[in-house]
C-alpha cells in the first residue's frame, strides 16, 4: 500500500466512533498490515485498485501461498478487517465502490465430536458419586448429561416439575424449543436417590427455587459449576482425554448410533433442527468401524 492513510483513517474510525478497545485496533492494524503488504507486492496502489478478483486471489495467498499460511480462523478475522476496511472507505467516498462486499472466507473444516468410551463415561459417572450430598447430586446431574443427550445450559436450567411421569424429562432447547427424552433405568435411580436424600437438604441453605440441581449455597447450579463437578471426576477416574459437559452429549449420540439407533431419532433426542448435524455422529461411528476392521481383519492391511 503506497500509503497508510487509508488505514490510519479507518483505525481512527474504529476507535473513535464505534469506541473499540486499544487491543482490538491493535489486532486490526495487523491483520490490516498483512493486507497492506499483499497489496504493494503486486503493485496495486491501494484498495481502490483491486476488484473482486485481486480479493479471491488475495484469500488464496492467505490459506496457500503465504509463509505461513493461516489457519481458517485467522483468515476470516484478516478478511473481516479487510471487508469493514473497503466499506469504510467506499461510506467515505475515497474509492468508488465496495469490491469486498461478496468476499467470505474459506469454510471451517469439520470438526468431528469427540466421545469419550462407555467405560470411561461409567467411571467418571462412578468417581462423582458416593453418600454425601454433593456426590448424590453429582451422580445425578451427570447420569441426567449422559442419559439424555442434554446440553449444559438445558441441564441447568431444568426445574423439578420437569421431570415427568414414566421416566423422562422435559428439555428447553435454543429458541426455547422443548423437547421430551427419556431418562434410562440408571439416571432414575440416581435423581431418585437426589431428590430424596440430598435436595432437600441442598434447598434449605437458601431461598425456595424450582431448581432440579442446587449449589452447596441451595441457588440453581451454574454451568461452571457442572464443568468444575466434571473435571474432578475426570482427575479422580484418571481419564486422560478432555472431559467437558458437551464431552457426555457426543457420547450419548456416539454411543447411541454404535448401538444401531436410528439418526433420526438421535435428531429428535439432541434437539438438533436439521438432521444434517446429527449426520456428523455417523462419521465417527463409520471411523470407529473402519480401525476396529483393520485392526481386527487378516486382509485389511
Amino acid at each position: 500500500m503506497t500509503s497508510n492513510a487509508p488505514v490510519d483513517g479507518y483505525l481512527r474510525h474504529l476507535a473513535v466512533e464505534r469506541g473499540l478497545a486499544r487491543n482490538t485496533i491493535a489486532s486490526y492494524r495487523r491483520d490490516l498490515a498483512i493486507y497492506g503488504d499483499w497489496l504493494a507486492g503486486r503493485g496495486f496502489a491501494g484498495p481502490g485498485a483491486v476488484t473482486e478478483r485481486d480479493l479471491s486471489d488475495f484469500v488464496r495467498f492467505l490459506g496457500t501461498d503465504r509463509a505461513p499460511t493461516l489457519a481458517t480462523s485467522s483468515i476470516a478475522r484478516v478478511l473481516s478487517a479487510v471487508r469493514g476496511l473497503h466499506r469504510f472507505l467506499a461510506e467515505e467516498g475515497l474509492i468508488e465502490a465496495d469490491v469486498s462486499r461478496e468476499l467470505r472466507p474459506p469454510k471451517s473444516p469439520m470438526r468431528l465430536p469427540k466421545a469419550i468410551p462407555v467405560e470411561d463415561v461409567v467411571a467418571l459417572i462412578a468417581a462423582a458419586g458416593g453418600d454425601e450430598v454433593t456426590e448424590l447430586r453429582d451422580a445425578a446431574l451427570l447420569e441426567l448429561l449422559y442419559a439424555t443427550g442434554a446440553r449444559v445450559t438445558e441441564a441447568v436450567s431444568l426445574n423439578v416439575d420437569d421431570l415427568v411421569d414414566d421416566g423422562v424429562v422435559r428439555l428447553f432447547g435454543k429458541g426455547g424449543k422443548q423437547r421430551i427424552v427419556p431418562l434410562g433405568s440408571y439416571a432414575r435411580r440416581a435423581v431418585d436417590a437426589y431428590l430424596v436424600r440430598a435436595r432437600p437438604l441442598l434447598s434449605t441453605r437458601g431461598s425456595a427455587t424450582p431448581a432440579l440441581f442446587l449449589g452447596v449455597r441451595g441457588r440453581r447450579m451454574s454451568r461452571q459449576a457442572v464443568w468444575d463437578v466434571i473435571r474432578a471426576a475426570a482427575d479422580r477416574a484418571g481419564i486422560e482425554a478432555s472431559v467437558s459437559p458437551h464431552t457426555l452429549r457426543h457420547s450419548f449420540a456416539t454411543h447411541l448410533l454404535e448401538g444401531g439407533a436410528d439418526v433420526r431419532v438421535v435428531q429428535e433426542l439432541l434437539g438438533h433442527s436439521s438432521v444434517a448435524t446429527t449426520q456428523i455422529y455417523t462419521l465417527v461411528t463409520a471411523d470407529t468401524l473402519r480401525e476396529m476392521y483393520t485392526a481386527a481383519h487378516p486382509r485389511a492391511r
